[in-house]
């Protein structure tokens, strides 16, 4: 080995080990890292296979020809080379940081930036310095941008990011649940009763919704909400948002409703038995066990009588269910689906359709407004829906979601199963070949509701169509098979 010092680079370098790797001898000289260690750790696992790596030596020359050969010159060409790689890497140490570096940024925003606005906002001093005593960013939260780190890559729609809706409804999930909500029917009977009474909400759809998001309560919520909310105003995607959030949780805390230690939620800082986020939760918590305090840690009472102000606020209607799964004959169209395509269900009845399970509607409700929805096309259950089953939706924007606390909810009050129609095999394109589909029926003049690759029911309805003016039998869902002719 020789050592070779230039002015740009002073290393000393050994020759390549096998696998082409050049190294500097660390005992020579003190090395300066071009990446923090979570950087660099990160740049090795993910990028090792762009650098460009030098072959080992294959055999050795002869003396006579080493003797020919200017082991400086050789030197000097692999210092070269490295000092090419070093220099591809110096714009790095500009973004980069260390997470001590970003907690000392955080700590600096909490005091100076934030405290100001939450002065505004009327909270006390005392009750901010109690919220953020021990209180340090949580590295393991998705969708975080820290301060002076490379942003993370954005993956292309590539995977197939949505698939058959069966396993959602994971038949022995939902059968365990709707044992425990019919035990705590009867349980909690007298307050649930109560409640329906003030607010209009069925006692089974209030239970669905507690099971489904915290399985009655029993789901742990370790993430101190305070932490959470400030992590994501702080450095997440979505500052703004979470910045107003943060300030409602502290609102909540200056109230007096729960001390910090136990102010707790998701990770995505949803709040409590109901999941609220903090903003939700000055809105529709209410007391309903004469405490004093909105309690929707611990209070039952106060937990789902917060979920029925909800869901009253949000327009459910007083004495109607949500829908009914339905047979759709194989004439009727199923490009009418959708909340803007409301009808009496007394015309949906004219048509053909009916529910599966063979009841005879009352009078009141086949004069009630219904709608189609078809979350599979042609291919698995059919529905009629009513206006509260949007209601349900706006807990949480999912046909699936609302289906499932439909279907729950029915367990529990009367001991109904699945849906009667299996799910088929569907949803197994790609994201992004769902997005060209809709970018296509956009050009079209086709209505899809956005080119997000996913297919609500805009797509759905804009895929029947299309396909009813093409001569083809509507499926009212994407299928591979309409690549090469959807153009």
């Amino acid at each position: 080995m020789r050592r070779v010092f230039t002015p740009l680079c002073q290393l000393s370098l050994t020759s390549p080990p096998q696998g082409g790797r050049l190294v500097a001898r660390s005992g020579d000289r003190p090395q300066t890292n071009i990446l923090p260690a979570d950087a660099e750790r990160n740049f090795t696992n993910k990028g090792r296979s762009e650098l460009p790596t030098i072959s080992p030596l294959v055999g050795e020359m002869s003396r006579q020809r080493q003797r020919g050969v200017s082991a400086a010159r050789h030197a000097q060409w692999l210092l070269s080379l490295l000092c090419v790689l070093l220099l591809a890497l110096l714009p790095l140490p500009a973004l980069a940081a260390s997470k001590a570096d970003v907690e000392a940024q955080f700590q600096a925003w909490i005091q100076k930036d934030l405290w100001p606005e939450a002065r505004k906002a009327g909270i006390s001093e005392k009750t901010f310095q109690a919220a953020f005593t021990g209180v340090t960013l949580n590295w393991n939260l998705p969708d975080l941008e820290p301060p002076g780190f490379p942003k993370p890559e954005q993956q292309a729609q590539s995977q197939a990011e949505f698939s058959s809706p069966a396993p959602y409804f994971n038949e022995a999930r939902l059968q365990k649940l709707a044992v425990t909500g019919r035990s705590l029917a009867s349980q909690y009977g007298p307050v649930l009763r109560r409640i329906e009474k003030t607010y209009g909400v069925p006692g089974p759809i209030l239970l669905a919704i507690w099971g489904r998001e915290t399985g009655f309560g029993i789901a742990k919520l370790p993430n101190s909400a305070v932490q959470v909310l400030a992590t994501k105003a702080f450095m997440s995607t979505r500052k703004d948002m979470f910045r107003n959030e943060l300030i409602a949780g502290l609102r909540i805390l200056e109230h007096g409703d729960v001390t910090p230690d136990q102010f707790k939620g998701s990770w995505a800082g949803a709040l409590g038995q109901p999941q609220f986020m903090p903003t939700n939760y000055l809105k529709f918590a209410v007391d309903f066990d004469g405490d004093g305090h909105r309690n929707i840690w611990t209070s039952v009472p106060d937990t789902l009588a917060s979920i029925a102000n909800y869901m009253v606020q949000k327009g459910w209607q007083r004495g109607r269910g949500w829908g009914y799964e339905v047979a759709i004959p194989q004439n009727v169209s199923c490009a009418q689906e959708g909340p803007d395509l409301a009808k009496p269900i007394s015309q949906w009845a004219s048509l053909g359709i009916k529910p599966v399970s063979g009841k005879t509607l009352p009078a009141d409700e086949l004069r009630a407004s219904g709608m189609m929805l078809v979350p599979a096309g042609r291919d698995g259950p059919e529905f009629i829906v009513t206006p509260n089953f949007y209601v349900i939706k706006e807990y949480n924007n999912s046909d699936l979601y609302g289906l499932y606390i439909g279907n729950l909810a029915d367990r529990i009050a009367y001991g109904s199963g699945a849906f009667r129609e299996k799910w088929g095999d569907v949803g197994k394109m790609l994201r992004s070949d769902v997005a060209n589909m809709q970018k296509t029926l956009e050009r079209k003049g086709y209505d899809v509701g956005g080119t997000d690759g996913l297919p609500g029911y805009k797509t759905r309805r804009s895929i029947g169509q299309w396909q009813e003016k093409s001569g083809m039998k509507p499926t009212c869902y994407p299928d591979s098979s309409m690549l090469g002719v959807l153009k």
